[in-house]
């Protein structure tokens, strides 16, 4: 399953697939705090990429401590087909009242802004925090696709195709009819 849309000069993907399999130039980790190997996106980024990424991880947790929500830190992608990886802690779902759609923004919007720094062109995110942070997946895509198209409207070039790496049909038809909604505004 895939699905491409032009966003400006860049180009948006969603597709059906394992995150670990990308040849994006990074890919994003749905971390913890601790940036330690966690749930499934983690767990599998960790593992495809050790010992490295590991490494690298607990190198950074060591020096600046734990990752605040919203924040991203990069490391190698060890032994990943992608060069980078972005960690980003998402929220934690409690109902949509304590922030979780600025907070999910955020996380999205460091991610962003930090492979724009690195020169990065090519990225792969998974659907943060729908795993066992529990935001629901619907939601989740609206805050996700409207953050990386302001993004790619407002840094023409910056990037050259954002992925999301979807890991079930469900997840895919979510973000592909959530993208439909916000492509129809306008």
């Amino acid at each position: 399953m895939r699905f491409e849309a032009e966003v400006g000069k860049s180009k948006l993907v969603l597709l059906k697939g394992d995150i670990t399999a990308e040849e994006t130039e990074a890919i994003v980790n749905s971390a913890n705090p601790e940036l330690t190997p966690g749930g499934v996106v983690s767990g599998a980024i960790h593992r495809r990429g050790w010992p490295r990424v590991t490494e690298e991880a607990v190198r950074i947790r060591r020096e600046r401590g734990r990752l605040k929500t919203g924040e991203a830190v990069i490391t190698t992608g060890g032994n990943l087909p992608a060069k980078w990886v972005i960690h980003t802690v998402g929220p934690v779902w409690h109902g949509g009242t304590k922030g979780e759609p600025e907070l999910l923004a955020k996380a999205y919007r460091a991610c962003l802004e930090l492979a724009k720094e690195r020169g990065i062109k090519t990225i792969a995110f998974p659907s943060i925090s729908t795993g066992v942070y529990g935001y629901p997946v619907e939601k989740a895509a609206e805050v996700a696709l409207r953050t990386v198209k302001e993004f790619l409207e407002g840094n023409p070039g910056a990037l050259e195709e954002v992925r999301f790496v979807l890991f079930s049909e469900a997840d895919f038809t979510a973000y592909r009819e959530a993208w439909e909604r916000i492509a129809g505004e306008g």
